[in-house]
């Protein structure tokens, strides 16, 4: 199993409320996360785009993120979690503009994750009048074999459809080598897995919720992989799954960091903008909060799988779990509201005592699938 981080732009409003620089300094923060991760043996950072997403995500404009990213980092494979290639959002042209320049800048690190947005305040943004939430998939399904097309023909065939079209041109530049950058779905409920396998793609799981709910989603992912008919180049058998981590030099320290860190803050603005997601039981409607964590709850989170957070030991156990469930890669959400001191605590730890004992193969997945496509 590999592992990954993922960064969004979180600026709640307690730390508006503290610094007026709040915005500023959390996403200089969140750069200094990936390069301390790409410095830790992390394989893979994901930057979300998101729009209108006040406190929760902060990060728009992840193309230039990523931009900067691609000559602060040596090895680290840098990822779009996701890009928006509904042409309402982003026109798909630009869309695969972006991936391969970004391409070229890494060296190849590049990953394509795309997706259809987080829910309905984002959505009706773009698509005013909508109703059903479900009509960003026609517009996606419409495009996403597209981009192959664009990066790998001549000249690219032209496309006329029902949301977008485009003449016959020349769409540069070209990705890095002979391959194109592995490509990603982001799937916001279970029925998605099985969908993303049948095309070939791999699969951003920001749905999974404990390490129990892996193994079925898994088993719809990898019957439905085996028989892809895949819009790219080539398979990304893939499916990375997040988790919030916490890791400090005792269990006390961690469940102490963790009660302090309003996590519970954090869950109540996701169940708020992503509401396309399935809603658990006894999450509150928004404004009103999930109850703050107690040192109680924390345990109790721990012992259900649904966070990883102790000392070196206990995470790599926790993390074991998400590898003998199945999970190609291991993400974790940062930061989720603690300090940036105890966020690259939690980096540092986990590169030292917990990656170097499962990822012990110096290769990207990602890599040797596009290596193969090259032939």
């Amino acid at each position: 199993m590999e592992f990954g981080l993922f960064v969004q732009g979180y600026v709640p409003r307690s730390r508006q409320e503290a610094d007026p620089e709040a915005e500023h300094h959390a996403l200089i923060e969140e750069t200094e996360y990936v390069i301390q991760a790409d410095r830790s043996g992390f394989k893979y950072a994901w930057a979300s785009e998101h729009h209108f997403l006040e406190e929760y995500s902060h990060l728009s404009a992840n193309d230039v993120f990523l931009g900067y990213l691609a000559h602060a980092t040596e090895r680290i494979h840098l990822g779009s979690g996701i890009f928006n290639p509904l042409p309402q959002v982003n026109h798909p042209v630009k869309v695969a503009e972006k991936v391969a320049m970004l391409d070229h800048l890494s060296s190849g690190r590049f990953e394509f994750g795309s997706g259809r947005g987080a829910g309905s305040h984002e959505i009706l943004g773009f698509l005013p009048g909508v109703t059903d939430m479900n009509h960003t998939k026609e517009i996606w399904e419409e495009t996403i074999a597209e981009f192959p097309k664009m990066w790998l023909q001549d000249e690219y065939q032209g496309f006329t459809g029902k949301h977008w079209s485009l003449p016959p041109r020349k769409v540069l530049p070209k990705p890095y080598g002979a391959a194109h950058p592995a490509m990603w779905y982001a799937a916001g409920s279970p029925s998605s897995y099985a969908m993303a396998g049948g095309k070939g793609l791999g699969v951003l799981g920001f749905s999974v919720q404990k390490v129990s709910d892996m193994e079925w989603v898994l088993d719809s992912y990898k019957n439905a992989v085996k028989e892809a008919e895949p819009v790219g180049g080539f398979v990304n058998d893939n499916v990375m799954v997040t988790s919030t981590a916490i890791c400090a030099e005792t269990h006390a320290k961690a469940v102490e960091i963790a009660v302090g860190g309003g996590l519970n803050y954090l869950q109540s603005l996701l169940f708020r903008y992503h509401d396309t997601f399935p809603r658990p039981e006894g999450i509150p409607e928004w404004p009103e909060l999930l109850p703050e964590y107690t040192e109680e709850i924390i345990e109790l989170l721990i012992a259900e799988e649904l966070m990883i957070c102790g000392d070196p030991d206990e995470v790599f156990r926790q993390c074991k779990r998400w590898e003998q469930a199945g999970a190609d890669q291991l993400s974790f959400g940062l930061p989720i509201g603690i300090g940036r001191e105890d966020t690259l605590n939690t980096i540092k730890l986990i590169g030292e005592h917990v990656i170097p004992k499962i990822d012990t193969d110096p290769v990207h997945r990602t890599t040797r699938f596009r290596q193969a496509a090259r032939g």
